[in-house]
């Protein structure tokens, strides 16, 4: 293993662990807040808090299984283990939400006054204060490994200083304007907030899983890279995937049809060479053959997706 690879496994790690423990404090002190206030708003972060130790966990188990190496039974590794985390996340929390909204309107129908707003107000600051603290490790990891489960780790927490900052300024309007109903409108703003992020990360999960095509930027720098070398009569089909923060692409590569086998090869691993600085951790797979070769293409049945 190189000490590149064994870094971006102690990142990946050290994200994950961070995020759980202060999924764990946030859960522990926000049920406290809402114990001694009686807020929904407070409640509805609560419940979030407690679908973020759930995702962090997932996060948790989702990445050491990702970093395993490749074994003959998954030669491609297991990176897509953490799009599948992604997917049980969304799952959650989109439950999460749908908990908080019904606790909303029973609150509506049977209304109950708050109580000792201050302690919620503190503990909502506390909570905004741990939640950016761990944001910012997160982008920090997630530049320097790509990981789609802390990237989704990360996006709960963000949400998190939503619903912390929507929650803090309910009670806020409690305490100074007594209208006890900016703290049922909180709680259904985040309800539906989870709702829809759950539907976002769901969305990228089912991208990843079923080998959703690169940016068409990406194709199109692909496509540069072999056009720009020398002795290249030209290329086709070529089928771009994710397998979770490594790039895999796939195309067909047109030489003259006398060149030795070793030129063909010499050619093959300069482009090669090529897509991996520009796409460092890049997977590449070129299928070689002489130019003007009659045969059935992917692009002739795929018009209108050539670059």
């Amino acid at each position: 293993m190189s000490w590149k690879q064994d870094k971006i496994k102690r990142y990946k790690k050290a994200a994950v662990t961070a995020s759980v423990l202060t999924a764990v404090i946030l859960f522990v002190i926000k049920t406290i807040a809402a114990l001694m206030t009686g807020s929904i708003a407070v409640l509805s972060s609560l419940v979030d808090s407690l679908a973020d130790i759930f995702s962090s966990l997932i996060s948790y188990i989702a990445v050491k299984f990702s970093i395993k190496p490749a074994s003959c039974t998954h030669r491609y590794g297991y990176l897509k283990a953490e799009a599948l985390s992604a997917l049980v996340q969304a799952a959650f929390i989109a439950g999460s939400g749908l908990f908080v909204f019904y606790s909303g309107i029973e609150r509506l129908i049977n209304p109950e006054p708050l109580k000792q707003t201050g302690v919620g107000i503190l503990v909502m600051l506390l909570s905004l204060m741990l939640s950016i603290l761990l944001i910012l490790f997160q982008k920090f990891v997630i530049k320097h490994t790509d990981s789609m489960a802390v990237k989704a780790d990360s996006a709960h927490y963000t949400v998190d200083i939503l619903t912390n900052t929507a929650t803090l300024c309910s009670l806020l309007v409690v305490q100074w304007l007594k209208i006890e109903l900016t703290d049922v409108v909180t709680a259904f703003f985040i309800a539906l907030y989870l709702i829809y992020y759950a539907f976002d990360i769901a969305k990228q999960a089912v991208s990843y899983l079923m080998d959703k095509e690169l940016s068409t930027e990406i194709r199109k720098n692909v496509a540069e890279i072999i056009k720009h070398t020398h002795h290249i009569k030209g290329f086709h089909d070529l089928r771009t995937r994710d397998l979770g923060g490594v790039y895999y692409f796939e195309f067909h590569l047109e030489m003259d049809g006398n060149l030795m086998l070793s030129e063909a090869h010499h050619l093959s691993d300069l482009i090669e060479k090529k897509i991996k600085a520009r796409y460092p951790k890049a997977q590449v797979l070129i299928h070689q053959e002489p130019f003007g070769l009659k045969e059935k293409r992917l692009d002739d049945t795929l018009k209108d997706c050539n670059i």
